[in-house]
């Protein structure tokens, strides 16, 4: 019971953090279901780990859509042209997490990059002036929402992660668009691409070992449902407070605890 409660916790601080900035949750998700899987002796946790993360991450992003929505700060065409997109990149990601080639060891290294780069690019927005931070509201050009939904998607499904993370960024620094407008359109993106990804894994795939009896394919539905069910929670409210609140204290952080998180995977298999 005390295992549910903590998932149910930190996955209200994962949706949180899917509101404020657009990473769809599984930056957090991935590796707490990782180290749970790991220590519950699952032999090969990395695609079980993936496919259930994504499940997570499409109920945050879903709840952190509704909000965006609420306000009136939705972006329906790009959102749903990205996410489309990104859906072509989860499936030749998934084309390499089910190969022989992408083991733990893989998968842990890849995704501690990933959280470094994550925590490089949030302490670098926080270090910024309030007037190095003005872009353009211009809609994405096809060839922007191509490589945007394309590059999300691919790592979306190599990490179990929504993409928000490549997305926002390129987005926001790259093709120079308004960050809450692009946190609007990734959290749409991450609808679509979380569930084609934890949808291929769930419904296309054979059977692996998983924690719980509630599962299918390669999502272990009973140990992500408490995370799920807190990410819901706190995307609404991290939706809520992305037009409110100052965020540069916040993005050190969260920098911060990327880092950490990232000693922590690289712990477990080295």
């Amino acid at each position: 019971m005390m295992e549910l409660l903590l998932l149910f916790l930190l996955g209200i601080l994962a949706g949180i953090v899917a509101g404020l900035f657009g990473l769809g949750g599984g930056i957090l998700f991935t590796p707490i279901l990782f180290v749970v899987f790991n220590d519950a002796g699952i032999a090969q946790p990395v695609v079980l780990t993936i496919g259930s993360s994504l499940f997570c991450t499409f109920i945050a992003a879903l709840g952190s859509s509704v909000r965006q929505y609420q306000q009136r700060n939705f972006y329906w065409g790009e959102g749903l042209r990205v996410g489309l997109l990104g859906a072509v990149g989860v499936y030749a990601g998934k084309l390499v997490i089910t190969s022989e080639y992408y083991s733990q060891q893989e998968f842990v290294i890849f995704f501690s990059v990933l959280l470094i780069y994550v925590a490089y690019m949030f302490y670098r927005r926080g270090a910024r002036l309030p007037k190095e931070m003005l872009r353009s509201s211009s809609p994405l050009s096809l060839r922007e929402s191509t490589v945007t939904g394309g590059l999300g998607g691919f790592v979306a499904a190599l990490a179990g992660i929504g993409g928000g993370g490549v997305m926002v960024p390129l987005m926001n620094l790259w093709y120079k668009k308004d960050f809450v407008k692009s946190v609007s359109v990734s959290s749409l993106a991450i609808v679509l691409i979380s569930l084609s990804g934890w949808g291929q894994l769930a419904f296309f795939n054979g059977e692996t070992a998983t924690l719980s009896s509630f599962s299918a394919g390669y999502v272990d539905f009973g140990a992500a449902f408490p995370l799920a069910a807190g990410g819901l929670l706190g995307g609404f409210g991290g939706a809520l407070f992305n037009l409110k609140i100052k965020r540069r204290y916040l993005q050190y952080g969260f920098a911060v605890l990327a880092v950490a998180m990232a000693v922590k995977l690289l712990s477990e298999v080295f």
